[in-house]
C-alpha cells in the first residue's frame, strides 16, 4: 500500500481543473516510486490531557483532532469557526468546498456522487469486452486472464484513438455482468423468474428495480432470457433502472434504450435519474430490487472509541482554505450514527466486532506502550446502508432484495471494515492509505459484513433472508458448464470468492 505522501502528491496534481497538464502527470509518475518508500509515521491522537471531561480542559481541547502522518497543525480554531455542511448542501457546488466541515459519510458521498465533480458523475468508464467469451474453447483460467488483458488494452486503445491525447487518469473498471455476459445475467433471470412464478404470478406483474445498472447489460440479459424462455412472464415484466449518475443516465437513455428497442424491450424499460435516497413514492406492489456491487460504494461514518470508557466518538472532516483535510472526533454522535449503533446492538444481540481489545486488562496494557493513542483504531459503519433499508421498508414494503457484494477487500486502509481507496493512473491501479483524498478522483469502496448487515436488514424490514457465497449462488442458478474452460476451471465460480449474495426469502 502506498505511503500517505502519495495521497498528497495526488492532491497537488488534482487540485487543478480536469485538464491537468502532462507535465503534472509526469511529475506524479516520477514521484510515485519515492512516495511508496517513505516511512509511514504512526498515527496518534492529541495528548492524554485532552480526554473529554478532564479537569481544566481548554476550549481548544474540547474536540479530538486526528493528526495525520504529514501534518500536526492545531486546527481547533478553524474547527470552531467553519460551518457544517452535508452532501446534500454540496450538490449545487461546482467546485470542491473550502473552509467547511462535514461528517465522514458526507465527505465520502460528496466525493463519489457530487453531480459536478463526483467520481461516478465524471470519471468512470465501464469496460465492455466486445463479443462474449467462448469459455469452452479457452484452455484454462490463465489463458482467460491473458485474453481479458488483451481486450482491456484494445478497449482503452480505441478510447484514446478518439481523443487528442491519452487520458492517463482514466478510471476504467469492469463488472461480472460484462465479463460473463450473458451467463451471469441469465443466472439472475432464472432466480427472479423462478421466485416470481412460485409467489405472485399471475396475480401481480414482475416488476424489477435495479440500482447502479452501468451500461444496462444485466437488464438486457435478463429481459432477453425471460422473453425467450417464458413469453407469458415477459408480457408482464417491467424493468426500472434507478441511476444517480447523470452521465450514466444519459448513456443509458441514448444507448441502452436504443439497444432495448432493437431487441424489442423498449416498452419494458424505464430509466429514473435520481438517488434512491431521494425516493418518496410508495410502491405497494410486489417487486424485486437488484443491487449488484452497490453496497460497497455507500457512504460510511467513521468512529473511534475511548479506550477507557469504550464510548464512541464520531469523525468529522475539516477542509481548510487550501483544500487540505483534517480529522476531528466528537463525543456527541449525530442521530443517524447513534441509531445505527442501537439497531446493530439489538439485531445482533451485541455480537459484533469492535476495533479495540474487549478485555480491560488488554486495553490497559496497550495504553502503556510508548506513543499509545487515546482512541481505538477507526471503525467504518454503514449508516447510509441502514438508510437504504429504511427506504425499502417504507417505500417498497413488498420488495424482495437480491444483492451481491464483497465481504473482504485487499489493500484496505487501516481500520475495521475499512475501505479500499484507489485511483487509476497510466493504466495501473494505485491504492492509497486514507479516504481523505481529492474529491472525485478516487474510488472509495467498502467491504460488507454480511452477518451484521443481514441482521440489520431483518430488524428494519421484518423480512427473512439468506446469505450465500457467490459460488453457491451461481452453482444454484447458472448453467456452470457454459463458463467452464477446457481444463475444467470455471472463472465464474472462482473469480469472486471474496463476494457474497444476500436474498430475501
Amino acid at each position: 500500500m502506498d505511503s500517505p505522501i502519495v495521497t498528497q502528491l495526488f492532491r497537488q496534481l488534482f487540485r487543478h481543473p480536469a485538464c491537468q497538464s502532462r507535465r503534472n502527470l509526469a511529475a506524479l509518475s516520477s514521484c510515485l516510486q519515492y512516495g511508496r518508500r517513505v516511512h509511514q509515521q504512526r498515527r496518534h491522537m492529541a495528548s492524554r490531557n485532552t480526554i473529554r471531561g478532564a479537569k481544566g480542559m481548554s476550549e481548544k481541547e474540547s474536540h479530538w483532532q486526528q493528526r495525520n502522518e504529514l501534518f500536526t497543525l492545531d486546527m481547533a480554531d478553524e474547527y470552531k469557526a467553519y460551518p457544517t455542511v452535508t452532501a446534500n448542501d454540496l450538490r449545487s457546488y461546482r467546485g470542491r468546498p473550502r473552509k467547511v466541515k462535514m461528517l465522514m459519510r458526507d465527505f465520502i458521498e460528496d466525493s463519489l456522487y457530487n453531480p459536478h465533480y463526483g467520481y461516478f458523475s465524471k470519471q468512470v468508464v465501464i469496460f465492455t469486452p466486445g463479443e462474449p467469451f467462448d469459455f469452452n474453447s479457452i484452455p484454462d483460467e490463465p489463458t482467460f486472464h491473458s485474453e481479458l488483458g488483451r481486450r482491456y488494452t484494445e478497449f482503452e486503445d480505441a478510447l484514446e484513438a478518439k481523443d487528442d491525447r491519452p487520458d492517463e487518469s482514466r478510471q476504467l473498471w469492469h463488472t461480472p455482468t460484462e465479463l460473463f455476459r450473458p451467463y451471469y445475467g441469465e443466472a439472475i433471470a432464472r432466480y427472479l423468474m423462478s421466485n416470481y412464478l412460485m409467489t405472485t404470478y399471475p396475480y401481480h406483474d414482475l416488476i424489477i428495480y435495479e440500482m447502479g445498472a452501468g451500461r444496462g447489460t444485466l437488464m438486457l440479459n435478463i429481459l432477453d432470457y425471460i422473453r425467450d424462455i417464458e413469453p407469458a412472464v415477459y408480457d408482464r415484466t417491467k424493468f426500472k433502472i434507478i441511476e444517480i449518475s447523470p452521465s450514466l443516465a444519459a448513456l443509458q437513455n441514448s444507448q441502452l434504450l436504443s439497444s432495448a428497442a432493437s431487441r424489442g424491450h423498449a416498452a419494458k424499460v424505464e430509466i429514473i435519474n435520481k438517488s434512491i435516497f431521494d425516493w418518496d413514492e410508495r410502491v405497494p406492489s410486489p417487486c424485486f430490487f437488484l443491487a449488484m456491487e452497490v453496497f460497497d460504494n455507500f457512504a460510511h461514518d467513521v468512529l473511534r472509541y475511548d479506550l477507557d470508557t469504550e464510548e464512541p466518538l464520531q469523525g468529522t472532516v475539516l477542509v481548510d482554505g487550501d483544500g487540505e483535510f483534517y480529522e476531528f472526533y466528537e463525543p456527541a454522535l449525530d442521530p443517524v450514527a447513534a441509531r445505527y449503533l442501537r439497531v446493530r446492538h439489538a439485531a445482533t444481540a451485541g455480537q459484533y466486532r469492535v476495533p479495540y481489545p474487549t478485555s480491560r486488562a488488554a486495553r490497559w496494557a496497550r495504553r502503556q506502550l510508548p506513543f499509545a493513542p487515546n482512541l481505538s483504531d477507526p471503525e467504518y459503519v454503514p449508516t447510509r446502508l441502514m438508510q437504504f433499508f429504511d427506504i425499502l421498508e417504507r417505500c417498497f414494503p413488498a420488495h424482495r432484495l437480491l444483492t451481491s457484494d464483497f465481504h473482504t477487500l485487499p489493500d484496505a486502509v487501516k481500520g475495521l471494515n475499512a475501505p479500499v481507496v484507489q485511483t487509476r493512473f497510466q493504466r495501473r491501479m494505485v491504492p492509497v492509505s486514507t479516504p481523505l483524498v481529492h474529491q472525485g478522483y478516487f474510488d472509495i469502496l467498502f467491504p460488507t459484513d454480511f452477518r451484521v448487515v443481514e441482521a440489520v436488514y431483518r430488524a428494519i424490514t421484518g423480512k427473512l433472508t439468506r446469505v450465500l457465497s457467490h459460488e453457491h449462488f451461481m452453482r444454484s442458478w447458472a448453467y456452470v458448464e457454459d463458463t467452464r474452460t477446457r481444463s475444467g476451471e470455471n472463472p465464474l465460480l472462482s473469480w469472486y470468492r471474496n463476494a457474497s449474495v444476500l436474498v430475501t426469502v
